[in-house]
């Protein structure tokens, strides 16, 4: 696709630096804000009912759940609460649905991203735009059936860079009994959950760590740092740290450094595991370099394929449930959606967002998500310091049933048969 705005799905107050989705809900939950400067910039966690339809996909907020002075920069979603890294901390929220009648309403004050531009410049970010022409936004509803109630459980201490703390990353471990975050003093922390008794404290980088992932047998954990480094640890004992470029000899060292990583499951492949980074270039060029997408073995973390992926810095790296799809968003304010079998674009819009894409989100692979997904392959939500979340779907290929292919390979077969006889007679 070319140069062209996408519609907005939903536009808020403040700008946006985290989404998910709930897998049973299929609620949308996304959340920013302006920090502690006092620009009259709202903080604030806000759920979106999303619906579809015809084609068309349609969000409407739900609740909107104020965070005081406290920006939300990333968030993970474990059952039926958030995990919100807010400045130096992780607070933990649990959200309900409850049942309601009558008319509801959801309105939050001025937005400009002023006060959070220090927050994703590890991502990427810049300063503020086009969140003065969300200012005074009000979305109203009625809701007679459901509303959503949140309450504050818990805090830790997630970071304690004595200068600027804060959480960079935070992710539930897949069977709900860790908790994960890293920050800009290098340390990665983990919590038992939910007692949130601490079980690790390491140092992981020098200097601030970039993103962090745990594989589904709580086995491996791997973490990307500005120190040019992924590391992958068993515990907090370093197995090994991966080396993307060394089959590359035209890349010099220390030229890229890594800037995400996902573990994705293989479609059709229970027991198999891929894990993908995404490195980007230390240092701009007059000319811009390429940024690249490598593919690794989730097992033995053995390099499987490296393919550029453009000129534009990336920003945030997304998988897709079924690992069929990667989602990449750029500080540029582009979104594509990669094949992640062979690394090939699939889908691409330059500029979607008017300035850098902060998060992304592919719709679950959970019966509330399939139905959302209508006649799509991948749907996936993107957010930027914009103020804006928009949604890039993938229509289903079209695609030939096996018997039919079948029955034109044997009128193929036949004819050729036919036609041999004709010329040469006897030949049969």
């Amino acid at each position: 696709m070319g140069k062209w705005r996408m519609p907005d799905l939903y536009r808020a107050p403040f700008p946006l630096y985290t989404i998910k989705v709930d897998p049973k809900t299929g609620w949308v939950i996304t959340a920013g804000g302006g920090g502690a400067s006092k620009t009259g910039i709202k903080n604030a966690v806000h759920f979106l009912g999303l619906e579809l339809v015809g084609d068309q996909h349609c969000a409407t907020l739900v609740h909107s759940h104020d965070t005081d002075t406290r920006a939300t920069m990333n968030l993970a979603i474990g059952g039926d609460v958030i995990a919100a890294g807010q400045d130096g901390k992780c607070s933990l929220m649990r959200f309900r649905q409850r049942q309601t009648r009558g008319k509801a309403s959801a309105k939050d004050g001025g937005g400009s991203e002023q006060g959070a531009a220090r927050r994703r410049a590890g991502k990427g970010g810049k300063g503020s735009e086009g969140a003065a022409a969300a200012r005074g936004n009000v979305s109203e509803m009625k809701d007679n059936t459901t509303q959503i109630s949140v309450d504050t459980f818990g805090e830790v201490q997630s970071d304690f860079n004595p200068q600027d703390p804060l959480q960079k990353c935070v992710r539930f471990s897949p069977d709900l009994s860790l908790l994960l975050t890293g920050g800009t003093d290098g340390h990665i922390r983990v919590w038992e959950y939910p007692s949130l008794k601490e079980k690790l404290d390491f140092k992981a980088h020098e200097g601030e760590i970039e993103d962090l992932d745990i594989s589904p047998n709580n086995k491996h954990l791997v973490t990307v740092g500005r120190d040019f480094a992924c590391s992958i640890w068993c515990g907090n004992q370093l197995a090994m740290s991966l080396c993307w470029h060394e089959k590359m000899p035209q890349i010099a060292a220390k030229s890229y450094r890594y800037m995400s990583c996902r573990f994705g499951k293989v479609e059709d492949q229970k027991d198999t595991l891929r894990l993908y980074t995404v490195q980007i270039p230390h240092k701009r060029d007059r000319k811009p370099p390429q940024c690249y997408l490598s593919k690794w073995d989730g097992q033995n973390f053995l390099p499987m394929l490296t393919n550029p992926c453009g000129t534009e810095v990336i920003s945030t790296l997304a998988v897709s449930d079924s690992g069929t799809f990667l989602g990449l968003g750029t500080v540029t304010g582009s979104v594509a959606i990669y094949i992640a079998f062979s690394l090939q674009k699939l889908y691409y819009v330059q500029e979607s967002h008017g300035i850098v894409v902060t998060d992304l989100a592919f719709l679950p692979d959970t019966p509330k998500g399939q139905s959302l997904k209508g006649n799509n392959e991948a749907a996936m939500l993107s957010v930027a310091v914009d103020c804006r979340c928009q949604m890039h779907t993938v229509r289903n290929r079209r695609s030939f049933p096996i018997w039919l292919v079948l029955f034109f390979c044997g009128l193929m077969v036949v004819g050729a048969v036919l036609l041999l006889q004709h010329l040469f007679p006897g030949f049969i």
